[in-house]
C-alpha cells in the first residue's frame, strides 16, 4: 500500500518564518538567475518591501519550503497596480510541485 505524502501547507508568511525566508532567497541568489540581488535583505527591509496580505510561505514536512510575496515596482502613480511576483522553492523540495499550490491561493 502507498500512502500519499502530507500535502503542502500554504500560510500567511511571518516574522517568525525570516531566517528560511532569507535562507531560500539565499539559494535562489546563489543560482544566478533567480535575482539581481546579491544579499538577502534583512527582515524590517523586506517585510518594508513586498506587500502585505500577499506574502505566504509553504510548509512542508513542517519546514519552509518555499516562499512568494508581491512588490510594487514603483511609488509612481502611473504604476499603481503594477507588481513584482517572486516565488522562490528551496533547492530540496524543487520538482516536487511545491510552487505549484502557490497558484491556487
Amino acid at each position: 500500500m502507498t500512502v500519499d505524502p502530507a500535502p503542502v501547507k500554504i500560510v500567511p508568511m511571518a516574522e517568525t518564518h525570516a531566517v528560511a525566508v532569507a535562507a531560500i532567497f539565499i539559494e535562489g541568489i546563489a543560482t544566478g538567475h533567480a535575482t539581481f540581488e546579491t544579499a538577502a535583505p534583512d527582515w524590517s527591509t523586506f517585510d518594508a518591501a513586498k506587500l502585505a496580505g500577499h506574502r505566504f510561505v509553504a510548509i512542508d514536512d513542517n519546514k519552509v519550503s518555499g516562499w512568494t510575496a508581491i512588490s510594487p515596482t514603483s511609488p509612481r502613480p502611473v504604476y499603481r497596480g503594477v507588481c513584482e511576483v517572486a516565488l522562490y522553492v528551496t533547492a530540496a523540495a524543487r520538482g516536487k510541485a511545491s510552487g505549484a499550490p502557490c497558484s491556487q491561493h
